[in-house]
């Protein structure tokens, strides 16, 4: 599993396709990367829709946390 979306990455990510050792390229902002991952969409997954999904949400709203003396 590489988190990148620069191209400087591009040739360590397409030796682990080779290799059939990459899980997936996930890329931060799909909006924004390299224009060298186009070819290898069917390995990216793009975080901006993972906000929701990996935000902490307490269910205690009131829930403070205490600081030690």
């Amino acid at each position: 599993l590489i988190v990148t979306g620069d191209g400087d990455f591009y040739c360590l990510v397409e030796y682990l396709i080779k290799k059939n050792k990459l899980i997936k390229l996930m890329i931060p902002n799909q909006h924004q990367f390299s224009s060298l991952f186009r070819k290898m969409m069917s390995h990216i997954v793009f975080m901006n829709g993972l906000k929701n999904k990996l935000e902490y949400e307490s269910k205690n709203k009131n829930f403070q946390i205490k600081k030690r003396h």
